[in-house]
């Protein structure tokens, strides 16, 4: 059985014309979409040696992996909102302004309170874009939902994994200040397409205002949250996000305390992303191409738990393995984006449920790699924080069930 998305008219849509500047706006969002991890991955491998210099415990270094899923949370919370208010582009191109700020200086952080303060800073702007970029794609490229989120998505997925990849050889070669700073470098290169974009939009609002006699607006909020497809998006996201966290923050420490190298640990981190890079060439054509694609979130999971099993009983009798195979779980996350706007009609239920389901689900996200250090330094093991993973995994298929059902947001609000 096959599915297609949304082909419903979006009202902002034809203030661009079909194709007139897309191509900026495309590299605007694919640009940006490059940075929405590198803060986080370019660090946790660097944990060890940041906190030889600054002086932390493991209970910190949890904290510091709980941070993405809490920054990302309230941004969720607030981005739908600034976005009715000022613009989605203003909003995002403030976005990537935070962002670069944030990357840069927390380089220079002298103490751990001024690098928890400017890595919130970083990740707060990344927040922003990971709620906007949906409805973004919904706006621009509403004909071409599949191939526009496989392109951003992939990007994201490069910027989880290089990072990761070359933190520790970086690092070597410098410290790592210059290994945490030189991220800022792409949220500069995105800041002139964004200004381009924004500057198109307000000039194409204004045309619209003039045609009409009155200034258009943006959508009105939509109550997602009284729906059964927001609360599913909501533990697929939240569930996903807690365990790929958990796996960023915590996989080097549970390789190096095997007695593998810290090197080791962040290849393994790094080939974590490169495969969820992979997966992330066929998650939007599952959603757009099967009217329900829950069998496959089964697949996934059981990736998952293959995964944890291996990192928990012997995580040095086949590492990449276990890397590969926890690499294939998160599978689920550019898929629920993808649901976000094959399961919408258009750029403000997009935007809705995007904000909705993002932030808080980023927000129960939080647990993961908190209370995965926590277990692990009230168990002096690794079983006990597995099984919280095993058992989130399992929520995560109740939501996936919810939201991969074929229905549209705005019929359930509507019903």
């Amino acid at each position: 059985m096959t599915a297609t998305a949304s082909t419903a008219t979006d009202a902002s849509t034809p203030l661009m014309g079909v194709w007139r500047g897309r191509i900026t706006t495309l590299v605007a969002i694919v640009v940006f979409a490059f940075t929405l991890r590198t803060a986080v991955t370019s660090l946790t491998p660097l944990l060890g040696r940041i906190s030889d210099d600054l002086g932390f415990s493991d209970t910190v270094s949890g904290l510091l992996g709980m941070l993405p899923t809490l920054a990302f949370g309230i941004a969720g919370v607030v981005s739908p909102a600034l976005g009715r208010r000022f613009g989605i582009e203003q909003v995002t191109l403030a976005a990537v302004i935070i962002t670069g700020v944030g990357i840069g200086t927390r380089a220079l952080s002298g103490s751990v309170p001024v690098l928890v303060l400017l890595s919130c800073v970083a990740l707060f702007g990344m927040g922003i874009g990971n709620i906007l970029i949906p409805p973004l794609v919904k706006r621009y490229f509403s004909d071409r939902i599949a191939s526009i989120s496989t392109a951003y998505i992939v990007f994201v997925q490069m910027g989880t994994m290089i990072p990761a990849a070359v933190a520790i050889p970086l690092a070597d070669a410098t410290d790592w200040r210059t290994s945490l700073a030189v991220w800022a470098i792409v949220p500069l290169a995105a800041l002139g397409p964004w200004i381009w974009v924004v500057r198109e939009r307000r000039a194409a609002l204004r045309r619209a205002a003039e045609q009409s006699d009155g200034a258009p607006s943006e959508a009105a909020k939509l109550p997602v949250w009284r729906t059964p497809m927001a609360w599913g998006l909501t533990l697929m996201f939240g569930m996903t996000s807690a365990c790929t966290y958990a796996m960023f923050t915590w996989m080097p420490k549970i390789v190096t305390d095997a007695g593998g190298s810290e090197s080791l640990g962040g290849g393994m981190v790094a080939t974590f992303s490169a495969i969820g890079l992979a997966a992330t060439l066929i998650a939007p054509w599952l959603c757009t191409r099967f009217a329900n694609p829950f069998g496959f979130t089964v697949v996934f999971a059981a990736s998952w738990l293959a995964g944890f099993a291996g990192l928990m009983w012997a995580p040095l009798s086949a590492p990449l393995l276990w890397a590969l195979l926890c690499g294939l779980g998160p599978t689920t996350f550019p898929m629920a984006l993808t649901l976000i706007n094959v399961r919408t009609r258009t750029s403000s239920g997009s935007a809705s449920l995007s904000g909705f389901g993002q932030g808080v689900g980023y927000l129960l996200a939080c647990a993961g790699p908190m209370l995965f250090g926590v277990l692990h330094d009230v168990s002096n093991g690794w079983g006990a924080p597995f099984l919280l993973l095993t058992a989130m995994t399992v929520v995560m298929l109740g939501g996936a069930w919810i939201i991969c059902r074929p229905r549209y947001l705005e019929d359930q609000l509507n019903a």
